[in-house]
């Protein structure tokens, strides 16, 4: 090949005579293109490659491997541009043109690639553009699957990724998740390493980047769907985002565990959110559910129940955030029957399994142990209000909605599970759930939600609807607030089991 320069490449008119551009790859660029000057030869190309027709096209005219070799002649940042434009060319034609694909493997494009960001796009002041573009351009390759997702693993794994994880910038943190969701699917080899020592604090870097920017875009959400909900690293990730300190007191060494850090609810944000849009599509692993149910009583450890929440979730303040965010995802976790992952060895469905470790007792001491919803509240006696104050036996709802998350996945777990309506019975909680089937002002759709899991509790269970029709003839049900609310409890004439009806 003649190493000939070209002499009157113009380039935002300039002449660049003192480029070191192989005279065939501008030759070759300007032809494919019908172009004048290496410039309009890109931007020609970066639309052609946009439409499928143009990347086949372009794959029978060898356009990816001389825009390789573009690229490592531009090896300077003073080309920036020239870069970018490249760098979008070889991203369009690698979009699900497995020609190019090839091409770009048999050229060693990911290592070419690899270079420009790391010398040219993480510089001090990193250029987002590129590493962006770069980013995009490895995460459509990699789609291809097997050989291509471990070229792209081992040229940045793990310190380019995580290098390029604390530039904390969305244009960058998105892609990157693209780059690594689609390298780890489908390998589970690629998936350890990544929750392995070495790649765990490259996920750290990307949640405290995406907290930072507020990244909650859809890349993110499918790595952290497949990394914490159907796979089992939650506890890893969650735990591992703050490094608790540790306390030496006569040499013993303990760790103090009962702080978090924002990171932390954003973590559980991002995951509920997760559930909430996709809860009929994902096959929630068994360990994802014990771990956010020992995070719900991590947290409950840590919160202040005297003081009474002002707002819904996010309140700002973590501990509080991480105790709602993992009520969310609980109760959208029970709100239907999931298929058992193929990696459970139990038959148990997830809701099975949460019951059987002390689900129900939990919420319902937790439930026992706040002060009564206002409705109630206002109705009692006034020697038993202290002036507007809480009485010290009380807990105070730490923030708007914490009584009726609580109620709904206690709701949703008695969906047609006569286990759970039973040991709801056994453990003195019909009458608690009851009362909560009343408006209160701290927590918004109470009253629905109370009235679903009194519902979902008395269905097909004779002995429950025996036990409101005992505490009615007992006068303990005389509850005031159901009769205000327009409810009353009806025993049916024809199958003499009871239910709750409308008054009116």
């Amino acid at each position: 090949m003649d190493d000939k320069v070209v002499p009157e490449l113009v380039v935002h008119d300039k002449i660049v005579a003192e480029l070191t551009i192989l005279e065939n790859v501008a030759k070759e660029l300007l032809l494919v293109s019908n172009s004048s000057s290496l410039e309009t030869a890109l931007e020609k190309l970066i639309e052609l490659a946009k439409e499928e027709g143009g990347r086949l096209d372009l794959s029978s005219k060898n356009v990816v491997t001389t825009v390789l070799h573009l690229c490592q002649s531009l090896s300077s940042i003073s080309y920036r541009q020239m870069l970018l434009s490249s760098l979008k060319v070889l991203r369009n034609l690698c979009a699900g043109e497995i020609r190019n694909q090839n091409d770009f493997l048999l050229q060693r494009g990911v290592e070419i690639v690899v270079d420009v960001i790391t010398s040219v796009g993480l510089t001090p002041d990193p250029d987002c553009m590129i590493i962006r573009v770069g980013l995009q351009l490895l995460g459509n390759y990699s789609v291809g699957g097997g050989e291509r997702q471990c070229d792209v693993w081992y040229q940045l794994f793990p310190h380019k990724f995580l290098k390029i994880a604390r530039v904390r910038s969305w244009e960058i943190c998105d892609p990157l998740c693209m780059v690594i969701y689609t390298c780890c699917d489908g390998t589970d080899g690629l998936l350890t390493d990544l929750c392995s020592e070495q790649g765990l604090p490259i996920l750290i870097e990307i949640l405290r980047t995406a907290s930072a920017v507020d990244l909650k875009e859809v890349w993110l959400k499918l790595l952290l769907s497949k990394l914490c909900i159907e796979d089992s690293y939650i506890s890893s990730i969650f735990f591992k985002l703050h490094s608790f300190p540790s306390i030496q007191n006569n040499g013993v060494v303990t760790h103090v565990t009962d702080q978090f850090v924002i990171e932390q609810p954003y973590l559980l944000s991002i995951l509920s959110e997760i559930l909430n849009e996709r809860i009929e599509h994902i096959v929630v692993s068994h360990d994802f559910a014990l771990s956010i149910f020992g995070i719900l009583k991590s947290a409950f450890v840590v919160v202040d129940f005297s003081i009474r929440g002002k707002s819904d979730l996010p309140v700002g303040f973590a501990p509080t955030d991480v105790l709602g965010y993992s009520l969310t995802i609980l109760r959208d976790i029970c709100a239907s029957d999931h298929l058992t992952s193929s990696k459970e060895e139990s038959s148990k469905d997830v809701v099975d399994v949460l019951v059987s470790s002390g689900l129900i007792e939990f919420l319902l001491n937790l439930l026992r142990d706040l002060e009564p919803p206002t409705t109630i509240w206002k109705a009692m006696k006034q020697d038993q209000i202290k002036e507007g104050k809480i009485s010290s036996s009380f807990r105070c709802c730490p923030y708007q909605g914490f009584r009726r998350d609580i109620v709904s996945i206690i709701g949703n777990c008695a969906y047609r599970r006569r286990y759970v309506q039973d040991e709801i019975r056994d453990k003195n909680g019909i009458l608690l759930l009851l009362q909560q089937c009343v408006i209160d002002e701290d927590n918004p759709f109470l009253r629905e939600w109370g009235i679903w899991c009194v519902r979902n509790l008395l269905e097909g269970n004779a002995e429950n609807q025996g036990a409101i029709t005992d505490l009615e003839l007992q006068g303990t049900v005389d509850v005031p607030e159901l009769v205000r609310l327009g409810l009353r409890v009806e025993v049916d004439p024809v199958t003499q089991r009871t239910k709750l009806v409308n008054a009116s």
